[in-house]
């Protein structure tokens, strides 16, 4: 199990948590036995920046990885000086978690580059935080629709990812919009393709379809399991 509720569980409207009240609920996640706790996005905000500086000295997890959260190298960047992957490296987890682009939309789209430039930044980022010795989570976003406008490109992030030697594949149906059926035939078409790749699911609920989403894409072969305690 991995539980998200204090990054992604924090982004629901009427929903704050102090960093004191951060603290508390990773000690009863680690106390429930929760495998990983995402602990936030270092560098994101003030807040997060504090758990994580906190948590190194105050939080004595007994069960529980904490993770932290952050994106790949900017396009065109590199990834020595990138502010985002240095935070993350600071944060002095052992294990960190990487969002990126498997949507061709959103590379063209949002980051503005090309689809080769897309691949090099996956394959760079966790590249770089293998060689500094961390556990590293792939999150592939909007995977579930990237999948369905562009296979190849979707395939050919998770393929730089293990590449790069990435720990594990999490699967994300960012919109909430996937349905069971749909989400067990793209993980079996990635366990076909990658066999050797260990995959989570990371599904929202916007259509109100999250636990058969996820009980579709474990059923299908991931073995993680990404959600929040709050919904």
């Amino acid at each position: 199990a991995f539980d998200t509720t204090l990054r992604d569980g924090m982004q629901v409207e009427g929903v704050y948590a102090t960093v004191e009240d951060k603290l508390r609920i990773a000690e009863q996640l680690d106390y429930l036995g929760v495998q990983f706790i995402e602990g936030g996005w270092p560098g994101a905000n003030p807040r997060d920046i504090e758990f994580f500086a906190r948590a190194a000295t105050e939080l004595k997890l007994k069960h529980s990885t904490l993770v932290a959260f952050g994106s790949t190298r900017r396009p065109k960047g590199k990834v020595d000086d990138d502010a985002t992957l240095r935070n993350v490296l600071d944060a002095n987890t052992s294990a960190v978690c990487i969002v990126a682009k498997s949507w061709d939309y959103h590379v063209t789209e949002a980051l503005r580059t090309d689809l080769a430039e897309g691949v090099a930044m996956v394959a760079d980022s966790i590249g770089f935080l293998k060689r500094n010795g961390l556990r590293v989570f792939f999150d592939a976003e909007h995977f579930f629709d990237g999948f369905k406008a562009n296979r190849e490109y979707a395939l050919a992030a998770v393929a730089a990812a293990l590449a790069a030697k990435a720990d594990r594949i999490i699967l994300c149906d960012t919109n909430g919009g996937g349905l069971p059926d749909e989400i067990k035939a793209a993980v079996s078409a990635l366990r076909s393709e990658f066999p050797e790749a260990q995959l989570g699911i990371h599904v929202h609920n916007d259509g109100g379809l999250a636990v058969a989403n996820t009980l579709a894409a474990v059923e299908a072969g991931c073995i993680q399991v990404q959600g929040t305690v709050n919904g």
